[in-house]
């Protein structure tokens, strides 16, 4: 006597080898606590990025009465209510900005990281800003080279700082400021 595999596969027509053609219970169970969890953040957020994210006003507005309920029991059902809202909500691209709001997205950081390289060849070579200027006609080159002047003096002043001494940046800055406002 053989006994026919436990797991559950999907056939052609979308139903389960037991006849089902929708979820589990438990797969409900676990989406509607996932919705529920995703509300509990979005109740974390600042009126202004709520305001910036793609949800209905009913959904907003019980956001914000539960971020105003100061009762344990009424902030636990406004909870709950803010869940059951979810669940007509596009969750996948809520989820995406706030990874976006808490990460930063890859292509910012990446265009953050080319801009210090740029600065760091800037300071180290001339070179580097012939292909800028070349790459930006435009560009202020008086203002570009005062700035890299003045962060190879800070450069070369925080090189002779005594051990605890905090170094200066601000040059630094200023050059990275200037770079991220030609490139924009």
């Amino acid at each position: 006597m053989s006994f026919p595999d436990t797991e559950n596969t999907v056939d052609d027509d979308g139903y389960d080898e037991n006849g089902y053609d929708r979820p589990s219970k438990s797969q409900i169970k676990r989406e509607m606590h996932a919705l529920l969890d995703l509300g509990k953040q979005l109740i974390e957020l600042s009126p202004e990025r709520l305001r910036k994210l793609p949800i209905e006003e009913r959904l907003y507005e019980a956001i914000r009465e539960a971020q105003r309920t100061t009762s344990r029991e009424g902030l636990r059902r406004q909870t709950h209510f803010v869940g059951k809202l979810m669940r007509a909500a596009p969750a996948d691209e809520i989820r995406h900005q706030l990874d976006v709001w808490e990460n930063g997205s890859r292509e910012e950081t990446a265009a953050m990281h080319r801009l210090e390289g740029l600065r760091e060849r800037l300071i180290q070579d001339d070179e580097a800003l012939t292909e800028l200027l070349a790459r930006y006609p435009g560009a202020d080159v008086q203002h570009l080279r005062a700035l890299i002047r003045a962060a190879r003096k800070e450069t070369q002043n925080n090189a002779a700082l005594q051990q605890g001494q905090e170094p200066q940046r601000k040059q630094y800055r200023a050059l990275f400021q200037a770079l991220k406002s030609l490139t924009k």
